[in-house]
């Protein structure tokens, strides 16, 4: 029963990277896939055709070489960006002021603890100073301990392999090969192509439509939690207030997500201006409404 107890279930989740590593695979199986059915077998060679014809293609492999960049960046991005680590020996700036205010009572009291001075009501109801035993340190606001990353992950949400451009192009695949899906239906005296190009067009019709009609949901999902300054895990604790403490209203909160230059929005970047103002974007303190009920 004792080696029982010793058992950590969480290191399962470590062979979750695995997994990672497999959809990264499978999401660059789709974009190959759509990519030779896009560009090489269907509309690239209408650019050799000339006229109006050649004019849509070049407008949608534009459009469609236009959001792979996209992709591709924001990928890189997520996959070489540090999700943030807490500070070794963080503490909240509230248990700072408390341990001067304590340290204050000891002298003076000759060691003499007092709680109410130390920790006020606020923090012994529901706000005390966070600690992860695992990593032997602090937890900031909004911190979690990641079995994954096997270490606290400032403001933890979730891992995902989806970006919104990849909805984007799926969409964009989709509509570009609707013609041809249907034509392949609707006359078979004008199949041509090898059986090869035909289904690889077919697979890539299939692939795309089923996740673009997938990732509506998500995007409708994170969507609301952005607008509402909220997290993934955060749902369940959110459902138990009345008012959520981090909901500064949907432009703010936009803000602490993308930043305020509204042109960059659609960038994985941020300006030099709101790193240094945004104290929300670096992870460790966020700002809250007076208001909030629990």
């Amino acid at each position: 029963m004792e080696c029982c107890r010793r058992v950590n279930p969480f290191r399962a989740c470590t062979g979750l990277r695995g997994l990672g590593y497999l959809m990264l695979a499978f999401v660059a199986a789709i974009v190959a896939v759509s990519y030779y059915a896009v560009v090489v077998y269907t509309w690239g060679p209408l650019l050799l055709g000339g006229g109006d014809a050649a004019a849509a293609a070049a407008a949608v492999l534009v459009a469609f070489h236009l959001l792979l960049a996209l992709i591709i960046w924001c990928y890189l991005v997520v996959v070489f960006t540090d999700p943030g680590a807490v500070p070794e020996n963080w503490r909240h700036s509230s248990e700072d002021d408390a341990m001067d205010v304590n340290s204050s009572i000891v002298s003076d009291n000759e060691g003499a603890f007092n709680w109410d001075a130390t920790y006020p009501d606020s923090e012994r109801q529901g706000s005390a100073p966070r600690y992860c035993s695992r990593c032997q340190n602090g937890k900031p606001p909004r911190c979690h301990h990641c079995s994954v990353c096997n270490r606290c992950v400032l403001k933890m949400d979730h891992h995902c392999v989806w970006v919104v451009y990849t909805f984007i192009e799926t969409v964009l695949d989709t509509l570009v090969l609707l013609p041809n899906f249907i034509e392949f239906f609707r006359d078979e005296s004008r199949r041509s192509s090898s059986p090869g190009n035909i289904a690889v067009m077919f697979l890539a019709f299939v692939l795309n439509l089923a996740f673009a009609l997938s990732l509506l949901c998500f995007i409708g999902m994170h969507m609301s939690l952005v607008t509402s300054n909220t997290t993934s895990i955060e749902v369940h604790e959110r459902r138990n207030s009345v008012s959520w403490k981090y909901d500064l209203g949907w432009r703010k909160n936009l803000e602490q997500v993308f930043g305020t230059k509204m042109l960059l929005w659609f960038l994985p970047l941020y300006s030099a201006e709101d790193l240094h103002n945004i104290g929300a974007l670096h992870g460790l303190e966020f700002p809250t409404r007076s208001d909030a009920v629990v």
